[in-house]
């Protein structure tokens, strides 16, 4: 059991080409720049102003924290090895790198779960949403979202832990995730294989289908409204849809399998580690006209 013989792995990043190396350090270095910059300053002027007071701006400002987490188990690596002769990872960095990816990961997408609800509720139920929606169930709802990336999470590692590795010890990819560290168990691993497909990819899918309904609901509601108030809660609902769909299809690309996946998960998985996190905040800040006063009142 475990990994008597391998202490650790070699990450074969994303390009093999060394003409491309320099030219992807600065890329990335400017892309965790963005990443950090725009989401700390959400995070700041949500905390910074009342804001914070309300449900959505609140998850918000846990999405903009989720996401420097979750980019930065992955990024300060991935910029370094970009100009690393020998992109080398322990065992333990290893298993490490994983929980925590699918851990903040995990719980950005539970938050946008609870995001559509809180939608939900402020549109479809508005006489009722202070009580639906108050701060004890906004924390709930958080520390619910976190749990459940907790679960998942510990259990895709002790999968690997489980695994005996003994001799390949190259990863392709850029970081250390499930699949491509199934890859190299010296195990039958297919099995497994099917199960994290079942259960990630497939719940993946469910949360992604969800969301759209409740999206779709939310919409055919607000067909019947007022064209000012309907106007607003349009441009809030379309902004939570398109990181919803940003997120998720490149993630269910990963975790549904095609026939050439390597190649394409390091490319799916670049763009949830990378460009989702930073359109995030220009998709929440630019069409939103309380942010930006906000932004003004707190940084002007």
């Amino acid at each position: 059991m475990g990994h008597e013989n391998i202490t650790e792995f070699i990450l074969l990043g994303l390009f093999t080409d060394e003409n491309v190396k320099a030219s992807c350090f600065v890329l990335f270095l400017l892309c965790y720049i963005a990443i950090l910059s725009g989401n700390l300053l959400i995070l700041l002027t949500i905390r910074g102003s009342c804001l914070s007071e309300q449900p959505m701006y609140f998850f918000i400002s846990y999405l903009s924290l989720m996401d420097v987490c979750f980019t930065s188990t992955v990024a300060p690596k991935l910029i370094i090895d970009s100009l690393a002769q020998q992109k080398t990872i322990s065992y333990n960095s290893c298993m490490a790198q994983m929980f925590y990816a699918h851990f903040f990961g995990a719980t950005e997408i539970f938050i946008l779960v609870a995001m559509a609800y809180d939608r939900y509720a402020a549109i479809c139920r508005p006489l009722h949403y202070m009580v639906i929606m108050n701060r004890q169930v906004c924390y709930v709802l958080v520390m619910a979202s976190a749990m459940g990336a907790f679960s998942h999470s510990i259990m895709q590692v002790l999968i690997i832990i489980g695994l005996p590795f003994c001799g390949p010890n190259q990863i392709d990819h850029y970081f250390c995730d499930v699949f491509p560290l199934l890859k190299l168990a010296c195990t039958d691993t297919r099995l497994w294989v099917i199960a994290i497909i079942t259960t990630t990819g497939v719940l993946s899918i469910l949360t992604f289908v969800a969301l759209v309904i409740s999206y779709i609901i939310i919409l055919s509601t607000l067909r019947t409204r007022s064209s000012e108030g309907c106007r607003k809660a349009l441009s809030t609902c379309g902004s939570h849809i398109t990181v919803v769909f940003m997120f998720f299809l490149p993630l269910i690309f990963t975790y549904v399998p095609t026939a050439d996946s390597v190649r394409n998960d390091k490319v799916f998985a670049l763009f949830y580690t990378m460009i989702v996190p930073m359109f995030n905040p220009l998709i929440y800040t630019l069409r939103n006209t309380d942010m930006k006063n906000a932004m003004r009142k707190v940084w002007g």
